[in-house]
């Protein structure tokens, strides 16, 4: 497998100088585009971005796409790309080839696989779409937590929930690239009615707005800054105060239910939890493990191991870029 060499450059800088096929990778959400250019061992080499028009048209957006196809393509190492990988926010339907972002509404059923393959620098690649979860999950396996396990689940808890799965060592992504989709599984059959249309979905319970709901529902007080983020109360949450840890405690419990449900389905060796949820730490780890424990009850699933996700930031990049190894000239 080739990688990258180091080269010293000017002023005694040490940079890497390609080897091999390069993967342009597009990582499109609703606060940023991010591009960036790794190579075939997951190194990110370069990597910039630009906000996300969120409110504009089709054209609006897909003209910030277009922007950071351009700049990537200025670099001197865009002469060794070989195809692009995308991960987008969702809904997508890659048989389809598009996106339907519920946080971009200028983008609905948006054809951004053959619009992206019409940039001029594109037009020759192989390009290769995934939701933004499947993107993580695919990073993860490739170099972070998840890589020494054969079936795993890989969950982003943010603003909302979203999964991926790998099955037998091979990502899983199902005809439309939703499989996984663990945040709109129903986790609490009385549960809040939840924007998809059905109630108590894992994502109404353990997403970044939904423990900030819970905890307002309890009568949790922000702090002297009015902070009432997720962030904020798993602060509080670490100096003790009962009602941010209730509102963690009741988030943990659902992911726990939503885990266990698919161990139990597929059998799976790890979970990994990324996001900004996740950055919590102990406060949603220790009660997700005490509640796995008591949801993961048959014998193949009581194994199961639950990590933090370990890519951080460069999680979708990497993974826009792993979606698209396969059509690599190394791998055809």
């Amino acid at each position: 497998m080739a990688g990258a060499a180091l080269a010293v450059g000017p002023a005694g800088s040490v940079q890497k100088t390609p080897v091999g096929p390069l993967t342009a990778a597009l990582d499109i959400g609703g606060t940023k585009i991010a591009g960036g250019l790794v190579d075939t061992d997951g190194t990110l080499l370069h990597q910039l971005q630009v906000p996300t028009p969120a409110d504009g048209d089709r054209h609006e957006l897909m003209a910030a796409v277009d922007h950071v196809l351009d700049d990537l393509a200025r670099l001197p190492a865009w002469q060794h790309v070989r195809a692009l990988g995308i991960g987008s926010a969702g809904p997508v339907d890659i048989a389809a080839g598009t996106v339907s972002p519920v946080n971009l509404p200028g983008w609905r059923s948006f054809p951004l696989r053959s619009e992206a393959a019409e940039h001029p620098a594109v037009r020759d690649l192989p390009v290769v779409l995934g939701g933004d979860a499947v993107a993580m999950t695919a990073a993860e396996h490739w170099r972070g937590a998840a890589r020494p396990y054969r079936n795993a689940l890989c969950l982003v808890v943010s603003t909302g929930v979203g999964a991926g799965l790998v099955l037998d060592g091979c990502l899983h992504s199902g005809p439309t690239g939703n499989a996984g989709h663990l945040g709109h599984i129903t986790v609490d059959l009385n549960g809040r009615p939840c924007p998809c249309g059905s109630r108590g979905c894992l994502e109404g319970l353990a997403s970044g707005t939904a423990i900030a709901r819970t905890a307002a529902e309890l009568g949790w007080q922000p702090g002297p800054d009015g902070s009432t983020t997720a962030d904020a109360i798993a602060t509080a949450a670490l100096a003790g105060d009962p009602l941010a840890l209730g509102a963690y405690d009741l988030a943990a419990r659902a992911l726990a239910a939503g885990i266990a449900a698919a161990a139990t389905l597929v059998e799976l060796d790890v979970a990994v939890i990324g996001g900004g949820v996740a950055k919590a730490g102990p406060v949603l780890f220790d009660p997700l493990t005490r509640y796995l424990a008591s949801y993961a009850t048959l014998a193949f699933t009581r194994g199961l191991r639950v990590l933090p996700a370990q890519l951080g930031t460069d999680a979708g990049l990497v993974g826009a870029a792993a979606l698209a190894r396969p059509a690599l000239p190394a791998h055809r």
